[in-house]
């Protein structure tokens, strides 16, 4: 018998059998006849087959039938997702965009490897290590791949700067890069703080208790979480953001499953932010951590859920590694808020096709534009733990107040423009032109928001928009005119200062940002109602 396809067999047996050798008495009929197929294609195929993509599709095959979530990753995929869970990774400490075959540096992480040795943005990288990188057609993952390495090796670019005639060589030595999961902190008004988290990795509590002693440093007595289409992350990491606003021992979440016990998550009371106001902000792509967050909230009266019906996400997966560095994310069990709501949505075991297209189907049902549109059973309904309001199960985490997704302004030139990447591009060449000039004009982001104002520049870019082949209508450019606006201006701040500038202009004219900030002045009044707004 092949002795690649036994061990590849032996490795998933084992894997799905949570011990690291194979029990002899998982050998059944079954398992047996796994193996002999395998072998027999091997051995009788009319042609050559690849052993290991055989044995990776076998993997997923098996996976596939069993719920939406559980999955394999090869050895590359779980190096790309340890790299987003554990909030860094090895590098120069720049992000970067590709315009015109052209390496653009966009950022530059203040402290970092490149800052060190003056690497500025907008320098534009025309060589890495003396190999020419400008007008190859190179992607990303290819800068990504030759500007990442293991710390403390050294990588050399050449860059061309705006202004100075020569070429300019930088030898940068690789450290470690943080991976921000807080993407902006900032008071929204004299009062309330605002707090976009992108993700849950192993840094985001150690994130938020910088951002949040910050804001309440600027005396912050609301605060609004923004977990808008943020898909989840570390369970961990969401229990300790939620012990930030429960007292001791309310319990947070629990799980359990057919071989896996209930084991439940609580407060410690050493919360930073248990008394005061707060609005926490999901839509239909909030998902995982960001849904037990947001569950143990509502289910404890603790604050005001805004925005729309959240994913469903409510699998707990345990990582099965094989030696090749591949792994298995199996799901063991699910996922409770704490008054007992199932927080993953219904599913067909083998119908992934399906379950993909459930934010689909809800946009054409008109789940995500009118509240009415959405129906409960009685059976699914549910009450809070304190003021007995009215809370429902099912999947996901329905929102106390619902804003309507906002499809009045992305017309078919809006969409047009970012799918193509040509709004970006505009930007880009926007910014790489007009950089100086735009700092020397606002030497701080104050002046820049206040006195900035992009209208002059939406002529040019509906002119590049129809140079880019795109489909121009009189109707869409005064339907979009105020939004697109919005954005280049916000993007224009990105590239100068960070995301955290970015969303402070982007939230100005945000339909669930404004919602959000009249609720705190009717927030008591919602939370003790009868019912779910």
């Amino acid at each position: 018998m092949n002795d690649i396809i036994r061990k590849s067999c032996a490795a998933i047996a084992g894997g799905l059998m949570f011990v690291t050798t194979l029990s002899a008495q998982f050998f059944n009929e079954n398992s047996l006849k796994l193996i002999r197929a395998l072998d027999y294609i091997q051995a009788m195929y009319v042609d050559t087959v690849n052993q290991k993509q055989l044995v990776e599709a076998a993997i997923r095959g098996m996976l596939n039938e069993l719920d939406p979530h559980s999955t394999y990753l090869t050895a590359d995929q779980v190096k790309e997702m340890n790299e987003s869970i554990q909030g860094n990774f090895e590098g120069i400490g720049v992000s970067f965009n590709i315009l015109n075959d052209t390496i653009f540096i966009i950022n530059v992480i203040p402290g970092g490897p490149s800052q060190k040795v003056g690497v500025q943005a907008g320098d534009k990288i025309v060589r890495i290590n003396g190999q020419n990188v400008a007008g190859q057609k190179i992607t990303n993952k290819e800068v990504m791949n030759r500007l990442r390495g293991a710390k403390g090796t050294k990588v050399t670019i050449t860059v061309l700067r705006r202004g100075v005639n020569e070429l300019l060589d930088f030898t940068i030595v690789r450290d470690k890069i943080p991976l921000n999961s807080i993407d902006a902190a900032y008071m929204i008004d004299n009062e309330t703080g605002y707090i976009k988290l992108d993700r849950f990795s192993q840094t985001t509590n150690t994130e938020f208790e910088k951002a949040i002693k910050k804001l309440l440093d600027q005396k912050a007595k609301n605060l609004i979480i923004d977990l808008t289409d943020n898909g989840g992350g570390i369970l961990d990491e969401a229990v300790m953001l939620a012990d930030h606003f429960l007292e001791k021992d309310k319990l947070i979440v629990y799980t359990k499953g057919a071989h896996t016990p209930r084991q439940e998550y609580r407060a410690t009371g050493a919360g930073l932010f248990e008394k005061g106001k707060v609005v926490v902000l999901i839509n239909e792509n909030s998902a995982s951590a960001s849904e037990i967050f947001a569950g143990a909230i509502q289910d404890w009266d603790r604050g005001i859920i805004v925005g729309r019906h959240s994913f469903g996400k409510g699998l707990v997966q345990r990582p099965v590694m094989f030696p090749d560095g591949s792994m298995i994310r199996l799901t063991i069990a699910h996922y409770y808020t704490p008054t007992g709501r199932d927080i993953q949505k219904p599913y067909k075991k083998g119908q992934t096709d399906e379950y993909e297209k459930d934010i689909l189907n809800r946009l054409k049902s008109g789940e995500l534009t009118s509240k009415d549109s959405i129906h409960f059973s009685d059976s699914l309904r549910y009450y809070t733990l304190l003021n007995k309001r009215t809370v429902y199960g099912g999947g996901g985490i329905m929102p106390d107040v619902f804003v309507p997704i906002d499809t009045s302004k992305v017309t078919k030139l809006y969409r047009d423009a970012f799918r193509t990447g040509a709004f970006n591009r505009f930007v880009l060449n926007y910014v790489d032109v007009n950089r100086k000039k735009i700092t020397d004009q606002y030497p701080s982001f104050a002046d820049f928001k206040q006195n900035f104002s992009a209208e002059p520049l939406y002529p040019q870019l509906i002119e590049f928009l129809q140079k880019e082949k795109i489909e121009v209508q009189e109707q869409d450019i005064e339907n979009s005119k105020t939004t697109l606006c919005r954005l280049i201006k916000a993007f224009i701040a990105r590239d100068i200062w960070e995301s955290n500038e970015f969303y402070q202009i982007y939230n100005d004219d945000d339909p669930i940002i404004q919602q959000a900030l009249k609720i705190l002045n009717a927030y008591d009044s919602i939370l003790n109602s009868a019912s779910s707004q």
